[in-house]
C-alpha cells in the first residue's frame, strides 16, 4: 500500500443482495481523491462477492453464524486487525454485534448509522433520513461521505453501478463439470428468496414461463441454494428439459454461470442483484417488497410489480395468507414483458 494511502475497513452486510448493493459505496470511497485501500470483513457466505469487486483490496472472513455473539473470537479477530493501520471503519449493518470488532481493534473513526444503542462503539454516528434516502444503495453511499458533508443529489444520481468481475477460467471449468452447453440461448430462473416465501413467485408460474421460453428455442437453467433444490425440482417436473442447478454451484460459480445467460428471470433476491451486476438482461418480480428500496441496479433490468394495496408489506410470510401480490402476477404478463424487451446484444 502506498505511504500516502488511507486504509478503511468495511463491515459487510450478511445478505447477498445487500453486499452487492454496497459496491457503489466502495466506488465512491475510491473516487474521493487520496488513495484509499479497502478491506472488507465479511461473512463467509458473502465473501466470494467481495473477491469479485475491483474496489476491494483484501477480504477477511468473519466466522460467525447469524446472531452469534462469540466475544472471544471477535476479540481474536480484532487483535489481528490492529496491525493493519485502519484509519476508519464503516459498519454497514445496524446491529450492535457488527460494531464490536472495529471498536475492539481500536480503529479511531468508526462510521455507521444509529442503531441498537451503539453509542461509543460507533463514534461517527449518522442519523438516517429515510425520506431523503429511500434506496439502500443511497444509504450506504451516504456513509462514504465525511462528517457533515452535504449529500448532493448529483452524487446519488451518478453512483457507479455494481459490476462483478467474471473468471473465464472458472466459468469454463464449472460449465464442463456440470455438463452445460451453450449451443442455444440461456434463460436463467432464480425462483428462491432466502428472506421468505412472501418474495417467491409460484413454482408453477416459473414452470409455465420456462415452457414458453423452451418453445422459443431457449434452454432453461435454474439457480439457487440447497434450500431451493426442491422448488427447482418442481419446476423441472413441470418443464422437462430445464436444468436444476440449485445447490450444485458455489456463489462464485453462480456469478460466472449467470454471466452466460441471455435473460435472467428472478424474484427479488440476492441472485437478482448478482445477475444485474454481471450485466445480464434481468426481469425481476416484486411482491412483498418494492423496487423503490432495493431495485436491481442496472439499466438492463426491468421490474414487474402489481402494486396491490397490501404491498409492500416487507414480511417474510404473507400476513393475509394469500400472497396475491405474486400469485396474481400471471405468467402471461411476464412473458409479454420479456417479448417486448429489445433484442439481446
Amino acid at each position: 500500500m502506498p505511504a500516502n494511502s488511507t486504509r478503511i475497513l468495511i463491515v459487510a452486510p450478511a445478505w447477498v443482495g445487500d453486499a452487492v448493493i454496497s459496491q457503489p459505496m466502495l466506488g465512491v470511497l475510491k473516487a474521493r481523491g487520496a488513495a484509499v485501500a479497502i478491506d472488507v470483513l465479511a461473512p463467509g457466505w458473502v465473501a466470494p462477492l467481495y473477491r469479485r469487486m475491483a474496489e476491494v483490496d483484501a477480504v477477511i472472513e468473519s466466522p460467525f453464524a447469524h446472531g452469534e455473539l462469540a466475544l472471544s473470537r471477535r476479540r481474536a479477530i480484532a487483535a489481528s486487525l490492529k496491525t493493519r493501520g485502519y484509519a476508519q471503519s464503516i459498519v454497514l449493518p445496524n446491529s450492535l454485534k457488527s460494531a464490536l470488532i472495529p471498536w475492539m481493534a481500536g480503529i479511531p473513526r468508526r462510521t455507521g448509522f444509529l442503531g441498537e444503542q451503539r453509542y461509543g462503539l460507533v463514534n461517527d454516528r449518522r442519523k438516517l433520513d429515510r425520506i431523503r434516502l429511500p434506496r439502500l444503495v443511497d444509504r450506504f453511499a451516504a456513509l462514504a461521505l465525511a462528517p457533515g458533508e452535504p449529500l448532493l443529489p448529483s452524487l446519488l444520481a451518478s453512483l457507479p453501478q455494481p459490476r462483478l468481475m467474471i473468471d473465464p477460467a472458472n466459468q469454463a471449468i464449472v460449465q464442463a463439470k456440470l455438463g452445460l452447453r451453450r449451443d442455444r440461448p440461456i434463460v436463467a430462473l432464480c425462483p428462491g428468496a432466502e428472506y421468505g416465501p412472501a418474495k417467491r413467485w409460484p413454482a408453477a408460474h416459473f414452470a409455465e414461463t420456462a415452457r414458453a421460453m423452451q418453445a422459443r428455442g431457449s434452454q432453461v437453467w435454474i439457480f439457487g441454494s440447497n434450500n431451493d433444490a426442491a422448488v427447482g425440482a418442481e419446476i423441472v417436473e413441470q418443464a422437462p428439459g430445464a436444468i436444476n442447478l440449485c445447490g450444485r454451484t458455489g456463489l462464485a460459480d453462480a456469478i460466472d454461470l449467470l454471466a452466460l445467460a441471455t435473460l435472467v428471470l428472478t424474484n427479488d433476491s440476492g441472485l437478482m442483484h448478482i445477475a444485474a451486476a454481471t450485466g445480464r438482461r434481468v426481469v425481476a418480480l416484486f411482491g412483498s417488497t418494492t423496487p423503490a428500496f432495493t431495485p436491481p441496479l442496472s439499466p438492463r433490468a426491468t421490474t414487474i410489480s402489481l402494486h396491490l394495496e397490501c404491498s409492500p408489506c416487507f414480511q417474510r410470510v404473507c400476513p393475509l395468507g394469500h400472497t396475491n401480490c405474486l400469485v396474481q402476477l400471471k405468467p402471461a404478463r411476464v412473458e409479454d414483458t420479456i417479448a417486448a424487451l429489445p433484442p439481446a446484444t
